[in-house]
């Protein structure tokens, strides 16, 4: 290993790269909307609104089917199930999906 020069220009340029990065996170951080009360409302809403749209989508065509095609069992009730777990499933992959982003979003300001 050889010495540092003895000018500490190696020292400098290290603070120097320090100081840059940290001005660098902090404009970042401005340029960042605040996210209020409103923001975390209008996103339960669409949370909420991916899960009731696939089960009333499928209780609507259970319920055309049981109209068109009387069965033994209720095409209704089955299909509602469907499309609440699919809802559930769309909900879950899509918060799961911010999650990520917001940790990769922190561990990239670290």
């Amino acid at each position: 290993m050889t010495d540092p020069p003895a000018d500490g220009s190696k020292t400098e340029s290290e603070f120097a790269g320090r100081i840059g990065a940290k001005a660098q996170r902090k404009l970042k951080a401005q340029q960042r909307r605040a996210h209020g009360v409103w923001f975390g409302f209008g996103m339960m809403g669409l949370v909420g609104w991916s899960v009731v749209v696939p089960t009333l989508a499928g209780a609507a065509l259970g319920a055309w089917l049981d109209r068109r095609f009387p069965s033994v069992h209720s095409w209704t009730l089955t299909l509602l199930i469907i499309g609440l777990f699919a809802g559930c499933a769309n909900a879950w992959h899509w918060i799961a999906k911010e999650d990520r982003a917001i940790r990769n979003e922190q561990a990239d300001d670290d």
